[in-house]
């Protein structure tokens, strides 16, 4: 088995093309170069460097170890990031963007818990219906409800966020069906999944009233105005709230989680992936 550091002083002759070049660059004087080089050479029985008078040139055999040499520096290097990572102090402002439903009704009221048990950490939660670069740095962390497709990132499916139908416990229209009467979004949002299945179990019954945003509408279905789609942890966890509707079609949508690859083994970036995703999982109301 070849010495790694006779095998990095290999690579430093023929990255140079020259002793000294390799001497520079390695800050050790020429003839530990040459004596690493030999020593290489003798490990593996095989010449490596021809030695001409100003220059040293690869042999055939060379060009083949040093392209394993190259392969083996580079999982070194990878190695020295990780324990580098491991060392890095859980400090530092982290940016985690979600959908408005799930930064203000499953996030936020769980901020406390993350600062007493991370209270170097400052995470920002930005609550965003859009979708946010994560390249651009414009997040560290992303939840989103559509399977990410940005390049350079890592991304994993969490869970599936179910929806249903609720409605005020004393709605006047309760018990018939025929007389609902919807809270949905405006025309601006014709597009969004859950206003067309919102839209199609409706049909032709009136919607009563128009808010572009989720909180919005269990507000609204809470003050008896109508008939919203929600997801099943915000409806269910509602004491005023009740489900209705039990042969509707079904609908979710799926949480995914976004990280961009550079960042993922940052301690306090993995403190934050590790809040979101024990919040999916153990939550009541979501499924893998």
């Amino acid at each position: 088995m070849a010495d790694w550091e006779n095998l990095r002083h290999f690579l430093a002759v023929a990255r140079s093309g020259t002793l000294s070049g390799a001497a520079r660059a390695l800050k050790v004087d020429h003839a530990t170069v040459s004596r690493r080089l030999a020593a290489l050479e003798a490990e593996l029985d095989v010449a490596l460097i021809d030695r001409l008078p100003r220059s040293c040139r690869l042999t055939a055999i060379g060009s083949q170890v040093f392209d394993q040499a190259l392969a083996m520096e580079s999982s070194a290097d990878g190695v020295a990031r990780i324990a580098r990572a491991a060392h890095t102090p859980l400090i530092g402002k982290v940016t985690l963007s979600a959908p408005p439903v799930l930064a203000a009704h499953l996030l936020a009221p769980h901020l406390a818990h993350f600062r007493s048990r991370y209270p170097d950490i400052r995470l920002s939660l930005a609550a965003q219906a859009q979708q946010v670069s994560l390249s651009r740095r414009e997040a560290d962390v992303a939840l989103r409800l559509v399977r990410p497709e940005e390049t350079g990132s890592f991304a994993r499916k969490l869970g599936v966020m179910p929806f249903g139908l609720y409605a005020r416990r004393d709605y006047a229209h309760r018990d018939v069906p025929d007389r609902w009467q919807f809270i949905a979004y405006d025309e601006s949002f014709a597009d969004m999944p859950q206003q067309k299945w919102l839209l199609g179990i409706a049909g032709a019954r009136p919607v009563a009233c128009e808010l572009n945003d989720i909180s919005g509408h269990h507000i609204a279905a809470r003050a008896g105005a109508g008939v919203a789609g929600l997801p099943n942890f915000l409806g269910d966890a509602d004491p005023d709230l009740v489900r209705i509707g039990e042969d509707i079609p079904s609908f979710s949508r799926d949480i995914w989680l976004l990280v961009h690859r550079d960042l993922r083994k940052t301690p306090s970036v993995r403190a934050v992936m590790d809040f979101v995703v024990a919040l999916i999982t153990e939550y009541g109301g979501f499924s893998v």
